[in-house]
């Protein structure tokens, strides 16, 4: 029983290898594992970032290119091939590989996080939060930000929510909350929670100043004579409630930049 059981994964493992030709290259500058991609853009070549379309895998020129698929290298460690396609290409999705960068965003430093450019297909540094490639390896630096050079990078293409600095703005929250793609479960959290922030603060500060200004109306028909120190009572507690709004608001705009 136990021989047959060794035979047929036997089988099973020159099957796979009959429908699916694995390439091992013994002299490798990359390391993980390939997949044959469809790349469509004529231009591409090693080092290359790649982004996943609905038109197909193509060059990417947005920088922070939430599509951020991998990158294309022609001496990968290991490549799956699954299509025989002439236009099918080696790309690695999670591993180490060389990648074409630029200054166009300041010199690299090693452990600096890598993202796309306006560059088509060629990384730069990234400083703030957006979408990115993965971690440089090592330093890159040029006087020419239109000149690309090659880097070891750890790729892992994700979502990256930790700098917090002037160039993090409310719209672009925003931008990066209405696309599901960038969104870890850490990140949904996140506006999950400032968003019950501020509307738990609006409520409050509405209801609030609602009873107080009911009451008031009601303080002056009773009393005339005390009309004066009623509205100063009223505009007090407006400003209180403006105050209770803004740092309901100002909590909730550092659970999401933090």
């Amino acid at each position: 029983m136990k021989y047959t059981a060794l035979i047929v994964v036997i089988l099973f493992l020159l099957a796979l290898g009959i429908f699916s030709p694995i390439s091992i290259y013994a002299q490798s500058k990359s390391v993980g594992t390939a997949l044959s991609v469809s790349i469509s853009d004529k231009n591409a070549k090693d080092g290359h970032i790649i982004i996943s379309t609905p038109k197909g895998y193509v060059l990417t020129s947005l920088a922070y290119d939430s599509n951020m698929y991998g990158v294309l290298t022609e001496s990968p460690a290991v490549f799956l091939q699954n299509t025989d396609e002439p236009t099918a290409k080696p790309v690695i999705h999670n591993g180490k590989v060389y990648v074409l960068v630029s200054s166009i965003n300041g010199k690299i430093k090693k452990n600096d996080f890598i993202t796309t450019s306006t560059i088509a297909g060629v990384g730069q540094k990234a400083d703030r939060n957006g979408m990115i490639l993965g971690t440089a390896l090592e330093d890159y630096a040029n006087s020419n930000p239109k000149i690309a050079g090659k880097i070891l990078v750890s790729v892992n293409p994700h979502f990256n929510a930790s700098f917090a600095d002037t160039k993090t703005n409310v719209l672009e929250v925003l931008r990066n909350a209405g696309d599901p793609s960038t969104l870890t479960q850490l990140t949904s959290l996140r506006y999950v929670v400032a968003a019950g922030i501020v509307l738990v603060t609006f409520g409050i500060g509405f209801v609030y100043f609602g009873r107080v200004t009911s009451r008031g109306v009601e303080a002056l028909g009773r009393n005339p004579l005390a009309s004066r120190m009623i509205q100063i009572n009223l505009v007090l507690n407006l400003i209180l409630m403006v105050v209770i709004v803004i740092v309901g608001l100002g909590i909730g705009y550092m659970i999401l930049i933090l």
